[in-house]
């Protein structure tokens, strides 16, 4: 077994002058910082008191899921033959937010659209992407379902 560690500094850049004094004296704005990589400006959802152009570590979470399932759905493409020439997905969570402030993901659906080369790669691109759900790291990690509505189309020959 191999063990594989992940380190991240988060640093809190809301303060406004007066820490935490209240709940309405403080932004949520926050930087994730990854040696080596670029900085991430984060903040918290905009339904809690956070800035809407930056991200959320809801979105991250979604992001992640999407993330993880693409690059094993490519790997084992690439080593099953099927040619990808396009794939983007619109994942979604659905957080459910109780009345004591208290929440939790109830699940997140990836919905990735892949255009293979050959209309004969069709059927294993589907395929495959059941094996993608369950190498996913993250996907393997959460306590709620994550599920793939995936769709193939073929490359259009000009």
């Amino acid at each position: 077994m191999k063990v594989h560690r992940y380190q991240s500094k988060i640093e809190w850049t809301g303060n406004n002058g007066s820490g935490t004094d209240h709940y309405k004296n403080y932004e949520r704005d926050h930087d994730i910082i990854i040696t080596g990589k670029p900085i991430i400006s984060g903040s918290s959802d905009p339904a809690f008191r956070g800035d809407k152009g930056k991200h959320n570590p809801e979105d991250l979470l979604v992001s992640s899921l999407s993330s993880c399932h693409m690059l094993w759905y490519l790997h084992f493409c690439s080593n099953n033959g099927v040619i990808v020439e396009e794939y983007w997905d619109t994942a979604e969570g659905k957080m459910i937010e109780q009345k004591d402030g208290k929440g939790n993901f109830k699940e997140v659906i990836l919905s990735p659209r892949v255009r293979v080369r050959k209309q004969e790669m069709a059927d294993l691109a589907i395929e495959l992407h059941k094996k993608a759900s369950e190498y996913c790291f993250i996907a393997n990690s959460v306590n709620f379902p994550v599920l793939v509505q995936p769709t193939v189309s073929i490359k259009k020959m000009n």
